[in-house]
């Protein structure tokens, strides 16, 4: 079956038998993907206070129960432990796996935070006519720390990530339109043109996800990353943090329209 066509439960029990492992741009198109981060609870109340001052790259979606892997206001029949293609352990801020489950690493005390991805307003980018490259080049989206500090909150700071996508010059306007009507998923690009200005020294070297190509009439259109908890992980090293890989979601069944103003 043609992977944009599956339900939100048909893809997540497709990534639960390790049917599909790879990226999940493009899957159940229509349907809003969240990124990931899991804390233990006495961190908790200081990582949601970190996303309530930092929207843009944090913007919640759902907050589990302590102990509980059910994320009941976007998909009340997935489990975060399975339901994602591809996790990450930060153990004190270093990477120390990739699993496709974290069954294993689950604790009774643990917090799952949803956060909005911004595949969420790909779909609605399409439909106006906006070729979204990794799409197109079956890869996962270019994502580079920048020079953008996140406003601090307890323990948690650090810097900003983003993901890129060129633009063909005459389609800026419209692709800053279309994804501001999605505040609750990153809304409106943090950056439009040279790199260089938000601290990305090289543009073929992502610090996540893979490189794609930009054409000659295109131009690099910067937004918010919900990778960001990721980088701050590596700043202020957690004793432990659970993440998705970088493009590896979770698919909720939340419609993309759900999280649209009009």
């Amino acid at each position: 079956m043609d992977e944009e066509r599956l339900s939100p439960a048909e893809a997540r029990r497709r990534i639960r038998c390790n049917e599909w492992t790879g990226p999940t741009a493009g899957m159940a198109s229509g349907y809003t993907q969240a990124n990931m981060a899991i804390l233990k609870k006495d961190l908790a109340f200081e990582f949601l206070l970190f996303c309530q001052r930092n929207p843009k790259p944090c913007p919640v979606l759902d907050v589990t129960e302590p102990g509980s892997p059910i994320p009941r206001l976007v998909a009340p029949t997935a489990d975060v432990r399975t339901d994602l293609p591809k996790y990450r352990i930060y153990r004190h801020g270093e990477l120390t796996d990739e699993v496709h489950d974290i069954l294993e690493y689950w604790e009774e005390d643990m917090v799952a935070f949803l956060i909005g991805c911004s595949f969420t307003f790909e779909y609605p980018l399409m439909n106006n006519g906006i070729s979204i490259r990794h799409i197109d080049e079956h890869c996962n989206v270019p994502m580079y720390k920048t020079n953008i500090q996140t406003v601090k909150a307890g323990r948690f700071e650090g810097p900003m990530v983003v993901s890129m996508r060129p633009i063909a010059h005459e389609d800026v306007i419209r692709a800053v339109q279309v994804t501001s009507r999605f505040p609750s998923v990153h809304g409106a690009p943090v950056h439009i043109g040279d790199p260089a200005a938000i601290g990305i020294d090289d543009i073929t070297k992502p610090d996540f996800g893979d490189v794609v190509s930009i054409r000659p009439n295109e131009v690099p259109v910067f937004w918010a990353c919900g990778v960001t908890p990721q980088a701050i992980a590596m700043h202020v090293k957690p004793d432990l943090m659970i993440t998705h890989a970088p493009g590896h979601m979770l698919i909720t069944d939340k419609r993309d329209e759900d999280y649209a103003v009009l």
